[in-house]
């Protein structure tokens, strides 16, 4: 079975008391590098490695850093988040920016190879609620 992972931004904060408190141009703003409703698909192929190339620079790298293991998880098969949010192909994750913090959904998308792998997936429930949670 092969994955990809899409990555699509959400919504973008900015807090500008702590623009305006700490950093050395206070008007700094929201983050210049994402707009909510950007989405990203990466592959991980022997043609294609988005993973390791940080998508040929069309990623801000500190998101990268913040994010990358989630998409690594997505991109080997792997839970991303199990048991935390309400499917265990999905996690919502932010950057480390801390006055303009962008939120991000990370999500694993499978795809079958054979018709076992497919009727495999269809078999498969990925889906948690309250009582299934993780709280730490």
């Amino acid at each position: 079975m092969q994955h990809e992972c899409r990555i699509t931004v959400l919504e973008t904060k900015v807090f500008a008391d702590y623009q305006e408190k700490y950093l050395a141009d206070p008007k700094s703003g929201p983050c210049p590098c994402f707009k909510a409703g950007d989405t990203f698909l990466l592959k991980r192929t022997s043609e294609q490695d988005d993973f390791y190339h940080l998508m040929n620079g069309r990623f801000c790298g500190e998101a990268w850093d913040a994010i990358s293991r989630y998409v690594y998880a997505a991109l080997q098969g792997g839970s991303i988040m199990r048991k935390w949010t309400n499917d265990d192909r999905m996690m919502i994750a932010c950057c480390n920016d801390g006055t303009r913090p962008v939120i991000f959904k990370i999500e694993r998308i499978d795809i079958p190879e054979t018709e076992d792998e497919r009727q495999w997936l269809e078999k498969q429930n990925f889906k948690n609620t309250a009582t299934d949670a993780y709280t730490g």
